[in-house]
């Protein structure tokens, strides 16, 4: 052993328990430092980026539209009632999910408030629906658009979770819009396919994979409830066994039925539970492929809107 070697051996031996012992704590907490700085920084570089109107600072929002931020999503749910296995206020958040993963997606837009009433009716024999006019929606939409176009926003893009009077309104209201702000350089357009086409092609899909047919509380919301907020409270999940309601109508013929319209005799006596169709075979997972076929419609049709502005007014 050379003299050095033998020089660091004393020194270690003749070291008091307390200086080891504060040597180890020492190095100890150097790499717990490490540690912690570590995780931090994944966090913050894997956190995504606010989206989400009213969960932003007002500087927030003034450092994302200077950074390109400038397409307002105007997204529509709805309190309705929705059979008795899903809450009420489904349609709302179902649609802060998916505005919320569109404007992600879309990495140039930022999600106003959605908004919670949309054109229905209340019931006293299904109390869970507060509805508006399609007029007060059309005014509505009017007002958001103009306050999101002198908040900053360059384009705003109106769309739904609820079909009951919003396409036409939804038409309306864009196209009106969008003549007033063109010659500023700015648009508004209606995404329908977030909505009606995916909803149309999930709802063929199921038919194709041996689903039963069903529309509103049925497979298709039910599911996307599970998938979204099951953990949540959104679904009574002990009720989905028991998820049968009056059976779909066939085209042409909805609306009739026992006690409505010219009566089938021959008829069930209808259940007017709130479901339409049968919801029993409802599933987390077919909840995500509704989910995301919403969300890849959505934004393949936005980004066609925003490719096919004239090039004067396109956003720099």
């Amino acid at each position: 052993m050379s003299r050095g070697a033998r020089s660091e051996q004393r020194a270690g031996q003749g070291a008091s328990p307390t200086t080891q012992g504060t040597v180890i704590m020492k190095r100890l907490l150097s790499t717990l430092s490490v540690l912690v700085f570590s995780a931090t920084t994944a966090f913050a570089a894997t956190k995504a980026p606010l989206v989400e109107f009213e969960m932003m600072t007002w500087p927030e929002v003034k450092a994302a539209l200077e950074a390109g931020k400038t397409t307002a999503l105007v997204y529509t749910g709805g309190t309705e009632q929705r059979g008795p296995q899903n809450v009420n206020g489904g349609h709302t958040l179902m649609g802060r999910e998916i505005a919320k993963a569109i404007a992600l997606k879309l990495g140039n837009a930022i999600v106003l408030p959605v908004l919670p009433y949309t054109p229905n009716q209340a019931s006293a024999q299904l109390p869970g629906t507060i509805g508006l006019t399609p007029e007060l929606l059309g005014a509505l939409l009017e007002r958001i658009t103009e306050q999101a176009m002198t908040t900053g926003f360059k384009n705003v893009v109106v769309m739904g979770d609820h079909g009951g009077g919003q396409p036409a309104t939804y038409a309306e209201v864009a196209k009106k819009m969008d003549a007033k702000y063109a010659p500023e350089g700015k648009h508004v357009y209606f995404c329908d396919e977030v909505y009606a086409k995916a909803q149309g092609d999930f709802d063929k899909w199921l038919e194709d994979h041996g689903y039963p047919r069903s529309s509103h509380a049925g497979i298709p919301d039910t599911s996307t409830m599970l998938y979204l907020g099951g953990d949540k409270g959104w679904v009574r999940k002990e009720l989905i066994a028991t998820a049968e309601g009056d059976p779909v109508p066939p085209p042409g013929a909805r609306g009739q039925g026992r006690g409505r319209g010219q009566a089938d005799p021959t008829a069930s006596p209808r259940k007017n539970n709130g479901i339409t169709g049968d919801a029993r075979r409802s599933t987390a997972a077919l909840g995500k492929m509704q989910f995301d076929i919403k969300v890849d419609y959505a934004v393949k049709q936005i980004q066609g809107f925003l490719a096919n502005r004239p090039k004067t007014t396109a956003q720099q």
